[in-house]
């Protein structure tokens, strides 16, 4: 009897395909400027798209900051451009993309960290900063959503950029319930934009130390925040842009509408936790 043999199966694109995955592409970054001495997670998410291949335009209100990342790119051989925006203001975000489409032609990777604010109790909150939080943190994802889908290929991909005060219960419940919008937001949003060939994604950022945290952070606090975490060890912005960076490629192209915790495995328990019933498990003799 003779075996029976087939051709060794590679056809589908993602069996010999290598870097750089975004060759060609064009990535959007709001708050992708650079705006201290450690990196920040827009910085990191523009950084690896341009190391990939695509050019990349740096949406940011600090012009100083964007063009920071633009002068980094480019000294590193890439391609990168600056573009002033409020990413809080429609127009702002309207005109801001029209200048991009006239400047690189297309967009297929859109991607946005711009977050804070409403680090205070939910009724110590005035209505306007209740507003402005919202407006931050969920608002302005949805602006860049609707101002870059018409503009997006078969294929795009938009990703967001959320935090484990998602799942916070206080005190700081206005940016937890405005990072929980986002996550919303983006499911949403992925189920809207699929008839469109668009996935749209979510990281959720664990404590991680950058740029973000260090300016108000002491290394006490900071070395407490590495004890509660899962795997011991602190994340940085490059784990969170690594995962958005992968969320943007052809890799993930069967990936949408997802929220993707990156935090080291999350919140460590340690010793008795206070659960009832005994701290050792005995046979069935015992």
């Amino acid at each position: 009897m003779t075996e029976e043999t087939w051709p060794v199966p590679v056809e589908d694109p993602l069996a010999t395909a290598g870097p750089p995955w975004l060759e060609g592409k064009v990535a959007v970054v709001a708050g992708g400027g650079q705006s201290g001495a450690l990196p920040n997670v827009g910085f990191a998410m523009a950084w690896l798209y341009a190391r990939s291949g695509a050019a990349v335009a740096i949406l940011d209100r600090d012009r100083s900051a964007g063009q920071r990342t633009v002068d980094a790119i480019e000294g590193d051989g890439g391609t990168a451009a600056s573009f002033d925006v409020d990413i809080t203001d429609d127009a702002s975000v309207a005109d801001a993309i029209e200048q991009v489409m006239g400047r690189f032609g297309r967009i297929d990777v859109a991607a946005t960290s711009i977050g804070g604010g409403g680090a205070m109790s939910i009724f110590d909150a005035t209505p306007e900063q209740f507003d402005a939080t919202m407006d931050l943190n969920c608002k302005s994802a949805w602006l860049l959503m609707r101002h870059v889908a018409p503009h997006m290929p078969r294929g795009g991909s938009i990703v967001t950029v959320s935090s484990g005060a998602a799942e916070g219960r206080g005190p700081a419940l206005p940016y937890s319930i405005a990072k929980t919008a986002l996550e919303k937001l983006s499911v949403g949003a992925a189920a809207s934009l699929a008839p469109q060939g668009i996935r749209v994604n979510c990281v959720r950022v664990g404590m991680i130390w950058g740029a973000f945290a260090s300016r108000g952070m002491d290394e006490e606090m900071r070395e407490l925040r590495r004890q509660n975490v899962a795997l011991q060890t602190e994340g940085n912005p490059w784990d969170i842009a690594s995962a958005a960076f992968f969320l943007s490629t052809d890799q993930a192209r069967w990936v949408s509408g997802q929220v993707l915790a990156v935090d080291g495995g999350g919140f460590a328990f340690r010793g008795n936790s206070g659960a009832a019933g005994p701290k050792t498990v005995r046979n069935a003799k015992g």
